[in-house]
């Protein structure tokens, strides 16, 4: 038997957020930009790369690092973060990088004669008139995406931001064309062979649906895919259309992270940050790769996936939160699973959006009172130890599925204050049991209590916490 996989599907010491998902020779490879746990701005860290066969997503290569931030020669003396990348077999047969670095204004490429690199630096997209970013009447260049087909390279790039936004023109020297760009490029894979052409995405249902950032090109049987981050920040959008340049039909949202959509259109079941990701078909099934937002903060995002289904019309619904994932199906009713895994996390107030709430004036305020995903350990130090931190009353941590079993035996192991879990499975449901939490400063295990589910095909578990003071909650263990 294999072994299972949850969300996130990497170490939990890891932070690759912004995963283009791509099947390569057998392996799906997904490239990501790399996050620094406890940095104060987005990925700090140089581009590291992981995989797994096709057949068994359980188990996951680390190759290392890929890609410095002082191989591209005009960041050798700044250093400046590194960006959302994606990858993609050239018409040559070898993997081309490409990536934007933020203070750069162009967008560089990378080359290597195997999918898992390590890439060395090739050129910076452009022609005779100048690098892309730097003539007069360019798109912003950001966020690449990079589609191949025959004999054809297609390169979509953009940023929408409010133009009133104070950090538009401090940060990105200001956005002379704003939205979702393509242009084709040469056989070399970084020549503009035909200008920048804006992007259409036709009948998006309102303004928090439209291009934000984030592009993503897929395509699926005989449709082209545009996949994107929207004015909401938190959900991934996508259009349809015959043709790699357009124009696009909205279709709908394939993943939010925080579940937005899926009950109604204000339920959030997580605290929601940016997101972007793609779809990739693997072993003929199909899954959309996203990120969610730990530690108070939109810069320590992890990688996160869950499968979707693709209807007869070439439409998908969206994808629900879960922390089986790439488990193809839910995790068995038995042993020890850390509290990280959970996909549902709200103090007694709800959820928050981080990016609104958590980085400004009342940070402090936002901390003690909302639960977390957190670790004790340091970026460098590679080791797993991540916990959701400070719930107090009324936080609630759920997790999605679990295989049916009539009864079990469960026990949770804690640190803090005295209090109790109430478990459920259903969010709304009747309480199954409570579980007594000692007072104590180091992780102890309580007393395993008897819990017996309602008959179901699949079950949801989710622990609310009762007391008036706060505990970390690492693990829970069916006995």
């Amino acid at each position: 038997m294999k072994k299972q996989i949850f969300n996130p599907y990497l170490p939990n010491y890891e932070y690759i957020p912004d995963g283009e998902p791509r099947v390569f020779e057998g392996r799906l490879y997904v490239y990501g930009s790399h996050d620094s746990f406890g940095s104060p701005f987005f990925c700090e860290n140089d581009y590291v790369l992981w995989s797994a066969p096709v057949e068994d997503l359980s188990t996951w290569t680390y190759h290392g690092v890929i890609f410095r931030k002082d191989q591209d020669p005009l960041n050798r003396e700044l250093l400046s973060v590194l960006f959302a990348p994606d990858a993609i077999q050239g018409i040559d047969g070898r993997y081309y990088l490409y990536y934007a670095p933020c203070e750069i204004g162009a967008i560089g490429v990378a080359v290597a004669d195997r999918a898992e690199g390590p890439f060395e630096f090739l050129n910076h997209v452009g022609n005779e008139r100048g690098l892309l970013g730097k003539r007069d009447d360019d798109p912003y260049p950001f966020d690449p995406a990079i589609f191949v087909e025959d004999d054809k390279v297609y390169l979509y790039v953009g940023f929408d931001p409010d133009p009133s936004w104070d950090f538009i023109d401090r940060e990105f020297g200001g956005l002379k064309k704003p939205g979702a760009y393509v242009t084709e490029l040469k056989e070399d894979m970084y020549t503009i062979k035909n200008e920048p052409v804006k992007l259409a995405i036709n009948n998006v249902t309102d303004h928090g649906h439209d291009f934000f950032e984030a592009s993503s090109i897929r395509k699926i049987k005989d449709k082209y895919y545009f996949i994107y981050s929207s004015w909401n920040s938190h959900e991934l959008c996508y259009a349809m259309s015959d043709d790699p340049k357009g124009p696009f039909e909205y279709k709908g949202i394939l993943h939010d992270n925080g579940d937005i959509g899926i009950v109604d259109e204000k339920h959030r079941v997580s605290y929601t940050g940016n997101n972007h990701g793609s779809i990739e078909e693997i072993n003929g099934k199909y899954y959309i790769f996203a990120h969610r937002q730990t530690n108070y903060s939109t810069f320590a995002r992890q990688g996160i996936a869950e499968r979707i289904y693709l209807k007869q019309d070439g439409t998908f619904d969206q994808a629900e939160l879960t922390s089986c994932g790439l488990n193809d199906g839910p995790l068995v009713s038995q042993g020890k699973y850390n509290a990280a895994i959970a996909c549902h996390l709200t103090s007694r107030d709800g959820a928050l959006h981080y990016m609104d709430n958590c980085e400004g004036e009342g940070f402090e305020n936002i901390r003690q009172l909302h639960p977390a995903f957190t670790q004790d350990s340091k970026d460098e130090e590679r080791i797993e130890t991540q916990y959701i931190r400070n719930m107090r009353d009324g936080s609630t941590a759920g997790f999605k599925y679990f295989t049916y079993k009539d009864e079990v035996k469960l026990q949770v192991t804690t640190r803090g204050d005295e209090g109790l879990f109430e478990v459920r499975t259903d969010l709304n449901g009747d309480m199954l049991a409570t579980i007594s939490l000692s007072e104590n400063k180091d992780y102890k295990n309580s007393e395993p209590v008897i819990i017996r589910f309602p008959n179901k095909e699949k079950l949801s578990l989710y622990f609310t916490y009762r007391g008036i003071g706060s505990i970390d909650f690492l693990s829970f263990e069916f006995i």
